[in-house]
């Protein structure tokens, strides 16, 4: 039987896809790549933003149809739009066998089990405080120069837009042991660099009352040998310490990227976020990393038109974008989500406005990416090669900056290898350049 998973969302989506692959494998079932020749297929869901629920919803009403001409097809539908709706997802399409949450799909075999022995659907969504993320020693990494690794799941922060701490829980995180141990694994098997995941990795330990766990997890797991890179993600201003912006300075292998969502420059819309921070705080911890590391890329996350921003809270946003000169920003229409604190305010923005200011902070930020680079112009950068280009001859991977580099090379090159590649022009959204 062939299965076949469509991932939304983010990172952490993306890890979870490649355990409920493992998991399906484990139930008799084998990965197709084309939706058409699968006998399952899972829908892994993201509903962190309205767009990403909606194409989610539109595959599995696809589906529905499809199921009508073939019986045998399985429908499962995982991630945080499965713990949103539940029942609901039945309910509304009933050809769905399956849908299970984020905590429940360490058991994915069980549950497809029941469902083919009752011939009934099942929802498996239980969300609990004091969840314990298993140990994923039994699953066994495919090979691939770049992995992502889980080191915890959930938030405790409640930012008034966010749905995750409804959908993922609690934060819990992974034992050390565990998580070198899977690294260790991943090392083993061809894997040269390593994104540690989570909602908001700064905190990790916290819920064991450990102080600094995550600084002293880095150091653990950028001394393995064989790591040639490390990376993490993603971040919450408030939780960043001197302690961990030390690693930039003394860590070899630890990628100068830091990914630091800000969601807005004003005082006044960060305390309607919750976020816990001010403005200033901000941009004394992107001062610290800097001095830290001076060559450190910068990357955020923007939300525009937040109920209530007033056009002096969006100018704020601008000037800090300027400021702080990331390298790049993923930024968005607030949409509101069910559940949450903000999506009962007051001042709700009209669309055609949210629109209007998201094209303005979108310019400016790419007149920012196109200028820091075409400062990589004639220099050198070294690149994981990930693949092929678009173009004939090229090859394309991320430098240590997660920048994309699109390269043509006249000497064969392999995916997984490590390349010096002189830069010859700064583009939009990647760099192009030569072998050396």
């Amino acid at each position: 039987m062939n299965a076949y998973i469509e991932t939304f969302g983010c990172q952490m989506n993306e890890r979870d896809s490649e355990i409920l692959a493992h998991l399906l494998g484990r139930a008799a079932y084998q990965q197709t790549s084309t939706i058409d020749d699968a006998d399952l297929v899972l829908i892994n869901t993201c509903s962190i933003r309205g767009k990403a629920e909606q194409k989610a919803m539109s595959l599995l009403g696809r589906l529905a149809i499809r199921k009508k001409k073939e019986p045998r097809l399985k429908i499962v539908v995982a991630g945080c739009v499965a713990q949103q709706e539940g029942q609901r997802i039945i309910d509304r399409v009933p050809q769905t066998d399956l849908v299970i949450g984020p905590q429940e799909i360490y058991r994915l075999p069980e549950y497809l089990d029941k469902v083919v022995r009752s011939g009934k659907s099942l929802v498996a969504n239980d969300l609990v405080d004091r969840f314990k993320i298993p140990d994923l020693g039994h699953v066994s990494p495919a090979p691939a120069a770049s992995r992502f690794l889980t080191i915890m799941q959930g938030c405790n922060n409640f930012c008034t837009y966010c749905i995750v701490p409804y959908t993922r829980g609690r934060e819990t995180s992974r034992p050390v042991a565990d998580i070198t141990a899977e690294a260790r694994k991943m090392i083993d098997s061809g894997t040269s660099e390593i994104t540690l995941l989570g909602q908001n990795v700064n905190s990790y330990g916290l819920d064991r009352g450990e102080e600094n766990a995550f600084p002293t997890l880095l150091r653990r797991v950028a001394s393995l040998p064989g790591l040639r890179r490390l990376r993490f993600t993603t971040s919450n201003p408030k939780d960043l310490s001197p302690t961990l912006m030390a690693c930039f300075r003394d860590l070899d292998n630890l990628c100068p990227w830091f990914h630091l969502p800000v969601q807005s420059g004003s005082d006044r819309v960060l305390r309607r976020m919750n976020r816990k921070y001010s403005r200033r705080e901000y941009l004394d911890r992107v001062a610290g990393l800097r001095d830290a590391c001076p060559e450190i890329a910068i990357t955020t996350d923007i939300i525009v038109g937040f109920p209530g921003e007033e056009e002096p809270d969006f100018a704020d946003t601008m000037r800090l974008v300027q400021t702080v000169g990331y390298h790049s920003a993923y930024s968005f229409k607030y949409s509101p989500r069910p559940g949450t604190v903000a999506a009962g305010f007051d001042g709700m923005i009209e669309e055609e406005e949210k629109s209007r200011r998201l094209a303005l902070l979108q310019s400016r930020q790419n007149e920012i990416t196109l200028a820091v680079n075409r400062g990589y112009e004639g220099g050198e950068v070294e690149v994981l090669v990930e693949g092929t280009g678009r173009d004939p001859g090229q090859w394309r991977g991320h430098s240590r900056h997660n920048v994309v580099v699109n390269f043509t090379a006249d000497a064969p090159v392999a995916v997984g290898d490590y390349c010096r590649v002189r830069v010859v022009q700064g583009c939009m959204n990647s760099l192009r350049g030569e072998k050396i």
